[in-house]
């Protein structure tokens, strides 16, 4: 059976890099075999690492947190990409400017379990209560369909006013006319300090790591593998996607991994954790400073450097 590599979110950037590692063949030139699977929400992706159910999963970092209290039975073993990766977008015929977290006041926004944390916590900074000036709820989506995808097709029908979810969501709106981009993380919009909350990580159990370390090494080269082909020929995203996207948005792929590129560094500093950390323990899931040697898998350092 091969192994099974979540993610919470499939038709997307966030994560892609893991499907990369799977797609064009990287796990399984570290012998492995090993299957992508999508599980939503990340909350339930690492409830199921915990359980023992997945050997890895591709998820945002922070909600580890959600099923490994204080860090306990979770090791982070590489970065899927650097920085908080969501997309704010709203309708495109409220006129709200780019960076103007009051202008959600009133509205109805879509997001998803994990993701939603660094949206809440970017309007606490701005000054707006997110349970008072604002609707923030989930959006229901098709069995195995992927959250930003629902989240554009949501917008487009007026279902809700705004969502915060993937570059994907927020490329098919905005090409669409029907969304406007107000915070992309990852590039610096937002309250100062916003695009270290979190980050896209590969992640797996700590019993998991010290039954197999050689499995865990080969999965973390395996990634190291799939970011050096994707920035090098972010087109491979497309035959890497063939299989698993629509075909709209498997068009879209190659362009989305291209901007998203300069990202892709698998390492996890120290930095990058006590600013999760500290984001972590202001949203109430972790209940004390952890170092990070018990964060990272700090063994599989060597194998960041060909990222």
């Amino acid at each position: 059976m091969p192994l099974r590599v979540a993610i919470p979110d499939l038709v997307s950037p966030s994560y892609f890099p893991a499907i990369a590692a799977v797609e064009l063949g990287h796990f399984r030139a570290e012998g492995l075999d090993a299957a992508i699977e999508l599980i939503f929400p990340v909350t339930r992706t690492y409830e199921m690492l915990r359980e023992g159910a997945l050997a890895f999963v591709g998820g945002a970092a922070h909600a580890a947190l959600y099923a490994f209290s204080d860090w306990r039975g979770c090791r982070l073993l590489a970065a899927l990409g650097q920085k908080m990766y969501w997309f704010l977008v709203v309708r495109s015929d409220l006129n709200v400017a780019r960076g103007d977290l009051g202008a959600l006041k009133g509205l109805r926004i879509g997001a998803a379990p994990g993701p939603v944390d660094g949206l809440r916590r970017m309007l606490r900074e701005a000054g707006v209560d997110a349970g008072r000036d604002l609707a923030i709820g989930p959006i229901p989506a098709a069995a195995g369909e992927s959250f930003g995808v629902a989240a554009a097709r949501a917008l487009a029908e007026r279902r809700i006013d705004g969502f915060w979810a993937n570059g994907m969501a927020a490329e098919l709106a905005v090409r669409d006319g029907t969304g406007t981009l107000v915070i992309d993380a990852r590039r610096g919009d937002g309250p100062p300090g916003a695009s270290g909350y979190t980050f896209p990580a590969l992640a797996a159990s700590a019993d998991s790591v010290a039954r197999d370390p050689a499995a865990a090494a080969a999965a973390v080269r395996a990634l190291v593998a799939a970011h050096r082909d994707l920035r090098t020929d972010p087109d491979r995203a497309t035959r890497a996607a063939s299989r698993l996207f629509p075909a709209k948005e498997a068009g879209l792929i190659a362009e989305l991994i291209r901007r998203d590129a300069p990202f892709y560094d698998a390492a996890i500093t120290a930095d990058s954790v006590a600013s999760m950390n500290r984001f972590s323990r202001e949203l109430g899931i972790l209940s004390r400073e952890v170092p990070y040697e018990q964060v990272v898998a700090t063994q599989f350092r060597s194998l960041w450097g060909g990222a």
